[in-house]
């Protein structure tokens, strides 16, 4: 017995995955473990890819402005740094798990 490939008309399709998908649980992934989790969830591999780049982008930007900082000379500034991060990354956060809400919104539609 070997199980033959789904024929062309019964696979779904992405418009289907996406309205197939519980939003509430795309905009949660993307918010608690963050980074696009939710865009794994919802199979969008572009958003996911693009959100990770940013992410990492972001964590360059951050080790390449803390390169320059001695943490005993400058504690407070090492400090701003590290709330700068934060913040990027929790808005990070906030913008995909709003656009993995609305994607799945709109494919409903």
């Amino acid at each position: 017995m070997s199980a033959e490939p789904p024929s062309p008309s019964q696979v779904p399709s992405r418009q289907q995955l996406l309205s197939a998908s519980s939003a509430w649980v795309g905009v949660l992934l993307n918010v608690v473990p963050g980074l696009g989790t939710g865009y794994i969830y919802q199979r969008r591999w572009r958003a996911y890819w693009l959100t990770s780049a940013a992410a990492a982008g972001w964590f360059a930007l951050g080790a390449a402005q803390a390169a320059d900082i001695d943490p005993q000379l400058m504690p407070d500034l090492v400090a701003r740094n590290q709330l700068v991060g934060l913040a990027g990354f929790l808005v990070l956060a906030l913008v995909t798990a709003i656009e993995a809400g609305l994607a799945v919104r709109r494919s409903r539609a």
